[in-house]
């Protein structure tokens, strides 16, 4: 059998970081094993429809460079791959499930549900739920003749249809990341299957278009575990073979306590969506537009629950694939670290072309109207990119580069700017305009014996040197920016310097 995973998110708001990395962890398996990846969108449940968000989740794992190799977009030979389009299929598969007397159909309202619960409650039952123990108390197919449900079926009057749980049965479940796992189905309820809308429940379309579209493997978050003891149960009603199943660790707060939210986010200064999220006037940043490079992002991902066995930190999506193994996920949930996000961004953003970086940048500098060649901004970004997180730092780092300093930084000012020093640096005016090779080698060793034959401290000529030329005592090599500025820069940022620094 071919291995065949997928993704099914439901279009009911954005993409959380959690969806993303399930996503993640089932291309991956599929591909490690030579097998396809599909992207199905489950939205049974119209009533959380949320517009856009189908769109949301296509552009997200577009931008993570999550490929798939059948979807709504690409089509494939198990089309449609959208739920609300496959509604025959469902219909078909549970007028057999009826049939075979594993699912039946219950009119129960709303209101007798209630009723049936606080009765229960008030009784202080053990079981608190819709199942063999107190199906007989209710509106279906084990209390009502089959004359009686076909009329009200006939009449129009609302039903759902409920798997019939059995009673008292061990079901012995195998979870490649769990191991094994057995459960009572007494302490299960009789779940809906189809709704009143003629729609099925996720439960049941899930099985249903898993077992047509041949998948092998479930991969999914583990609060899905739960329902794990029932879709086992529907394959076996079907008599169908089951997929094998695995359910990842959740990803937890920074504190390690409770599942990550969009709140921690908000809380705590971090994106939790992969891009920009906008309705109904929120508009929520991603970690696209935060500035983050999607293979950083990815790498940051495959991390929280999983490891390669290896001190390796910094992985391709080809090396991943080819280190991925799904016995090598924890089971405990996996705290997320903003700040170690942020550091894998860093190491992407040092392995980066200096040319792609720079085109990026310069789009920043257009935005602030300035007009350089890329050739020299290649140059800027080449010094600086080490101490940067994000492209968007670059100004922060380098602007003297585009701009002459208006103003210096007041702690700097007041440590290197002393009562000697505009002497000293007009001194050193003098001997910089006497270069004629203005580069870095030259004007260093010229500046540096210069000190020395003065006998001058270095750090008493070299940092009111920058702060003139920077705005600070802080950066590159200084003699790197001296050879970039060039010489009459040089000169008129000392002169401005002599005039606004005074003491």
């Amino acid at each position: 059998m071919k291995t065949r995973l997928r993704f099914a998110p439901s279009p009911t708001g954005p993409l959380h970081i959690g969806g993303v990395r399930t996503a993640l962890f089932n291309y991956l398996f599929a591909k490690k094993h030579g097998g396809d990846f599909i992207l199905r969108i489950e939205d049974t449940d119209q009533s959380r429809y949320v517009q856009g968000a189908e769109e949301y989740i296509i552009n997200s794992l577009k931008w993570c460079n999550i490929n798939f190799d059948e979807s709504i977009e690409l089509g494939g030979k198990f089309a449609p791959y959208r739920q609300s389009e496959r509604r025959e299929i469902y219909k078909k598969r549970i007028n057999e499930l009826v049939a075979k007397g594993k699912a039946y159909y219950a009119f129960d309202t709303s209101q007798e549900l209630t009723e049936m619960r606080e009765k229960l409650q008030a009784e202080k039952s053990p079981i608190q739920q819709y199942n063999f123990a107190t199906r007989m108390q209710m509106k279906n197919s084990f209390t009502l003749s089959a004359e009686e449900v076909e009329q009200k079926i006939n009449s129009g009057e609302p039903y759902v249809i409920r798997f019939d749980m059995p009673e008292n049965q061990i079901v012995v479940l195998n979870d490649l990341i769990r191991g094994e796992i057995k459960v009572n189905t007494s302490t299960l309820d009789d779940k809906v299957l189809f709704k009143a809308d003629g729609l099925p429940t996720y439960h049941f379309a899930n099985i249903v278009d898993d077992h047509h579209m041949e998948i092998s493997h479930v991969i999914r978050g583990e609060e899905w575990l739960p329902s794990m003891p029932l879709h086992v149960l529907l394959y076996q009603s079907f008599e169908w073979d089951a997929p094998q199943f695995a359910h990842l660790p959740l990803i937890l707060k920074p504190n390690g306590k409770g599942k990550l939210s969009k709140r921690d986010g908000e809380k705590l200064g971090f994106p939790v969506f992969p891009i920009d999220w906008e309705k109904d006037g929120e508009k929520i940043t991603g970690y696209k537009e935060w500035g983050y490079f999607p293979d950083a992002f990815i790498n940051m991902l495959a991390l929280l629950g999983w490891n390669s066995g290896t001190e390796q930190e910094i992985f391709s999506m080809e090396e991943l694939i080819n280190s991925f193994s799904i016995e090598k996920v924890q089971k405990a949930g996996a705290k997320f670290d903003p700040d170690k996000t942020k550091w894998f961004n860093q190491q992407y953003l040092k392995q980066k072309d200096n040319k792609e970086l720079s085109e990026i940048y310069l789009k920043i500098l257009e935005d602030k109207n300035i007009k350089t060649d890329i050739n020299y901004v290649e140059k800027v970004v080449a010094l600086i990119k080490e101490r940067a997180t994000f492209v968007s730092d670059f100004w922060e780092l380098s602007s003297y580069f585009f701009v002459a300093p208006l103003e210096y930084n007041k702690k700097s000012k007041k440590k290197a700017w002393k009562k000697d020093t505009p002497e000293i640096i007009e001194k050193l005016k003098n001997i910089l305009q006497e270069i004629e090779i203005f580069n870095t080698e030259t004007t260093e060793n010229t500046v540096k014996n210069w000190i020395t034959e003065n006998e001058f401290n270095f750090g008493k000529v070299l940092n009111p040197l920058r702060l003139v030329l920077v705005g600070a005592t802080s950066g590159p090599h200084l003699f790197d920016i001296i050879s970039m500025l060039g010489k009459d820069e040089v000169i008129s940022r000392i002169n401005f310097g002599l005039n606004n620094l005074k003491k």
